[in-house]
């Protein structure tokens, strides 16, 4: 796949953050609608948007798929994400916007073990820190022992795993064309879910179907951010920076369904974005460029 290119962490942050606020907009989006049509039928609308709309891009550069490497790892990625997507599709509309994106922000702590240990990244005593923090600033803003069991809730278990899998694969594949990889996961996406979605189908009411075009139109955008985010982008910076995710789905759930976080959410959030500082303004600089098997704190 030929030698892996410099990070540069500040522009892979930038692209990251354009990729989470497009997600939370699509998130939102299935939170409204999602329990009244399957899962299967979401995420195939879903892909299928998506597939049109980088269509006129394929063909044009349709070089790209020629002499095609590591064409198992693209579908193992494939499956990830279609297990991921449509758990999540299930489970968003079964839970509160808040437990969804706590439960979320276990699986950047899944990437960074899963980074050091299969992809040799290191990771650093920094942002190991920065993530526990973190993720004790969750614990604090969603208690789990309040959270009632749910199947929205396994089905979240469902998403860190295979949501987990997905960046590996990612990342694995990180000097492959971004329109090879879009194209493998927008059409897979589209010809895995099509028979489900058929057989479980429901009538799009009316006043219905914009909304579910734009989930694509958004999410399309978003994997295009999250792919060049994952490109220039280390591991260890990007899994922590994820967690400001956390503040556009508050800022959602206040404006647009009218939830109202507490005293205790807010000292949470806070915690999570200063471990997302912390790590952001490293005073050895955001752009500090990383290559592999270059030790980096």
């Amino acid at each position: 796949m030929g030698d892996d290119p410099p990070r540069d962490n500040l522009r892979g942050g930038a692209w990251l953050l354009a990729d989470l606020s497009l997600n939370i907009w699509a998130l939102s989006i299935v939170k409204w609608l999602g329990a009244d049509y399957p899962a299967t039928q979401i995420v195939f609308l879903r892909a299928l948007v998506g597939l049109i709309l980088i269509a006129p891009m394929a063909w044009r550069r349709r070089a790209a798929f020629r002499a095609l490497e590591d064409v198992p790892l693209h579908i193992v990625r494939v499956g990830f994400a279609v297990t991921g997507l449509t758990a999540s599709f299930f489970a968003i509309p079964r839970v509160p916007m808040a437990t969804f994106t706590a439960v979320s922000f276990t699986r950047p702590l899944i990437t960074m073990v899963l980074a050091a240990f299969l992809l040799k990244e290191v990771i650093g005593r920094r942002r190991w820190g920065a993530a526990g923090v973190a993720f004790l600033g969750i614990l604090i803003a969603v208690n789990p022992n309040e959270v009632p069991w749910s199947w929205g809730l396994a089905a979240m278990a469902v998403v860190v795993l295979s949501g987990s899998g997905a960046v590996i694969a990612t990342r694995r594949l990180r000097a492959a064309p971004v329109i090879v990889m879009m194209v493998f996961y927008t059409a897979g996406l589209t010809l895995c879910s099509a028979p489900f979605a058929a057989w479980h189908w429901t009538e799009v009411q009316p006043g219905h179907l914009l909304p579910l075009l734009l989930i694509g139109c958004f999410a399309q955008t978003a994997q295009i951010c999250f792919l060049r985010a994952h490109y220039h982008g280390a591991a260890g910076f990007l899994s922590v920076l994820a967690y400001l995710s956390l503040v556009f789905s508050v800022g959602v759930g206040y404006f647009v369904f009218g939830e109202r976080p507490g005293p205790a959410f807010a000292l949470g959030a806070a915690l999570v974005v200063g471990a997302a500082l912390w790590v952001t303004l490293d005073p050895r600089g955001p752009r500090a460029f990383t290559r592999p098997g270059r030790n980096r704190p």
